[in-house]
């Protein structure tokens, strides 16, 4: 009997095993909230109908936009989760370029449906498991809706930029920026690799004064700075041949920082005569190759020019660009089919770039330096933007930015798909379907994510001012009588044909959105504690 009431104890340690899982649950919540809250607070920005922000930092600088990436990636986040959800805007910018505010809007809904799935009992790897194969099965519909593009239809291409840039603050502008961007993007890319689009092939300069309007793409290269005056130099070369150079005209210098005194007036006299035999050498050198343009690298050791050399070079007829950028010496030689000098004794004429004019022009209250006609020009292309105010210069920038990467997108993988939330229905509709042929937790988990999707449409209509639950229930209706592509038109506040009315976006762009979410969604759902370390 003793040995009996002795086991017990023992036997009852192994049967009774209660674990504690609320700090679990509280730090998964925790994660969710925070990431939902910035989703929230980007929701407003979805859509042509869109709100813009207005984003003050602490040195006074202003940005207004309704572009997820930038809006994210100026918010000073603390909670790591909340933190994930703008490198997940980020991940979308580098792959897609656009949809950084879909991608966002799409992740808080699911982590929202997540939830309703822990609270109900779900575990959370079930929940991860189900998101994992409802992305796969997503981006398999998506392909099968998609309509394949050849990049010799322009209008479908400019269509597509005009779709990305309806959403921007610049959308007045869009009939101008769109054909601009595809002009650009078409320009520089090279036979050889069809499939690849460099955008840092196209170099944006911007320019205040005008407006949007005097946007305009060149055939050649311009510099944001005026050509130098002094000493009365050119400032128009016609049949230029012209020199990239990363060497300075100017008198050398000691290797270490020390002062030489000179008490001699003689010595003095010498040291001059020999600083200015010195530069006239080098600027006879440069005038004997044939060149008549000259483009100097930014020095940072010493001056890359001095008085004396520009009076020497503008008597030698020679138009002088100095201070030019270091990480602009590789976009100017490929256009310019040039090659950089580095040293005087490496001055050939083999080594210059040909053009036909090089001048300077005035551009609203400043002048820049506009190189046009260039003979074997590369595969770069140069956009001169224009604007009242420097915000919006800046978002007229953005946006052409995001215009450029829908194009990327079309040339890496060419495909449109229906825009104005009508792929998202239709991937929630299969999806609700296909949830009822499975079984158990997996069908109960993607029937939830499923209705995810609704978002949205949901948000297209609710930010166009519209009713969302009779918009959303119309278009369900419509999915469900067979129009793959009846979608949300907000400029006449109903339910069309979205691709009549030229609403459409690359396919990457919406595969993207949804892979990337459900990779963030179950990256958070597997989180069920935060160490910190010091």
């Amino acid at each position: 009997m003793a040995t009996a009431v002795a086991a017990s104890p023992a036997q009852s340690r192994k049967t009774e095993t209660y674990t504690d899982t609320k700090r679990r649950d509280d730090v998964r919540g925790l994660n969710i909230a925070a990431a939902r809250a910035v989703a929230d607070a980007v929701r407003t920005s979805l859509g042509p109908r869109g709100m813009d922000k207005m984003i003050s930092s602490g040195d006074q600088e202003v940005i207004i936009t309704n572009d997820g990436a930038t809006i994210l990636s100026r918010m000073s986040l603390l909670q790591p989760a909340a933190r994930m959800l703008a490198e997940l805007s980020r991940s979308q910018d580098a792959a897609a370029g656009d949809g950084t505010t879909t991608v966002v809007v799409l992740a808080g809904s699911l982590l929202r449906r997540a939830q309703s799935l822990l609270s109900a009992g779900a575990h959370p790897t079930a929940a991860a498991d189900a998101l994992h194969r409802l992305a796969t099965r997503a981006v398999e519909g998506l392909h099968a809706m998609a309509i394949p593009i050849e990049l010799s239809d322009r209008d479908s291409l400019v269509k597509s930029a005009s779709t990305a840039l309806n959403s921007k603050v610049v959308s007045q502008y869009s009939s101008l920026l769109s054909p601009l961007a595809v002009d650009a993007a078409l320009s520089v890319v090279d036979p050889a690799h069809p499939d690849l689009l460099d955008l840092r092939d196209i170099r944006v300069v911007k320019k205040l004064g005008g407006t949007v309007d005097d946007t305009e793409l060149i055939r050649g290269l311009i510099f944001d700075k005026k050509a130098s005056h002094a000493a009365g130099g050119p400032t128009r070369v016609e049949n230029a041949k012209i020199a990239v150079i990363q060497f300075q005209v100017s008198p050398p210098k000691t290797d270490i920082e020390q002062s030489v005194i000179v008490s001699d007036y003689a010595q003095m006299d010498r040291i001059l005569r020999e600083e200015r035999n010195y530069i006239l050498g080098m600027v006879k050198k440069i005038k004997a190759s044939g060149c008549n343009a000259l483009l100097i690298q930014k020095s940072i050791l010493r001056d890359a020019v001095t008085d004396l050399s520009l009076h020497y070079l503008a008597k030698a007829k020679i138009l002088v660009v100095k201070d030019v950028e270091r990480d602009e010496i590789e976009f100017i030689t490929k256009t310019l089919n040039c090659l950089p000098i580095a040293n005087i004794e490496h001055f050939r004429e083999d080594k210059l770039g040909y053009a036909d004019l090089v001048e300077e022009v005035s551009v609203g209250e400043s002048k820049i330096v506009k190189i046009t006609g260039i003979k074997d020009m590369g595969r770069t292309a140069t956009v001169l933007v224009r604007g009242s105010n420097q915000l919006v210069i800046d978002e007229a920038e953005r946006s052409l930015h995001d215009a450029l990467c829908v194009i990327r997108c079309l040339v890496n993988k060419r495909f449109l798909i229906a825009g104005g939330g009508a792929p998202e229905i239709e991937m929630s509709m299969q999806l609700a379907a296909w949830a009822k042929e499975l079984q158990g937790m997996e069908s109960y988990c993607i029937k939830e994510f499923a209705e995810a999707l609704e978002v949205i449409p949901y948000t297209l209509a609710e930010n166009a001012g519209l009713n969302p639950i009779s918009i959303v229930t119309e278009l369900r209706n419509r999915h469900a009588k067979g129009e793959k592509n009846a979608g949300i038109n907000v400029r006449k506040g109903q339910i069309t044909n979205i691709l009549e009315e030229n609403v459409v976006q690359p396919l990457l762009v919406s595969t993207s959105a949804i892979t990337l979410a459900c990779e963030c969604v179950r990256m958070i759902l597997k989180i069920d504690d935060i160490v910190t370390v010091r």
